[in-house]
């Protein structure tokens, strides 16, 4: 079976929910997966992104969620990266190698990876890296997420699907809700 590399990136909302609808289905085949999570921490005891409490449950799931809190409240986020940031995205750049070269997986989920460019927490360089280490061995289908895409990057995936905003109801100053945006 040939295995393809997905990207689901932009402005929009549903990257992220993309990627979980397509994780479900998978583990519903009764397929193993790996969701690698950049830059989406949380403090001990309290968990900020709504998703991780069900998907801890599910036979056949790895969740690997890193990063440093940035959720300092209801409608408030840290968007300076702090020596810690960068220290959580080598470890999630790490593991994604590491599962990428060395995984028994049907399905590889990099949620945020190209989020992490954008912040700068990991380069181009890093990305691309692993899509070469990727390209050795297609062992399973290798999904990534995030705002942004380059050219190179979208001549080697296999399937690209933009997440364009039209309209948001963020625009008219509505908080974000649990359940829906975490």
């Amino acid at each position: 079976m040939d295995h393809r590399l997905h990207l689901y990136y932009g402005y929009g909302k549903g990257k992220t929910t993309a990627s979980l609808g397509l994780t479900l289905r998978a583990l519903g085949a009764g397929k193993k997966v790996a969701f690698v999570q950049f830059d989406k921490g949380a403090d001990p005891g309290h968990e900020n992104y709504s998703e991780r409490k069900i998907l801890r449950s599910l036979p056949g799931l790895a969740l690997h969620p890193f990063g440093l809190n940035r959720v300092l409240g209801p409608d408030a986020f840290r968007f300076k990266n702090e020596p810690g940031d960068f220290e959580e995205a080598r470890r999630a750049l790490d593991k994604s190698r590491e599962l990428v070269q060395n995984g028994d997986l049907f399905l590889l989920v990099l949620d945020e990876i190209l989020a992490a460019v954008m912040c700068k927490l990991v380069t181009r360089e890093d990305v691309m890296g692993l899509v070469d280490l990727y390209d050795r061995d297609r062992r399973c289908e290798l999904v990534l997420t995030g705002h942004q895409v380059w050219p190179e990057l979208v001549d080697r995936a296999d399937l690209v699907t933009e997440m364009r905003k039209e309209k948001h109801y963020f625009d008219r100053k509505e908080p974000s809700q649990e359940g829906i945006e975490f």
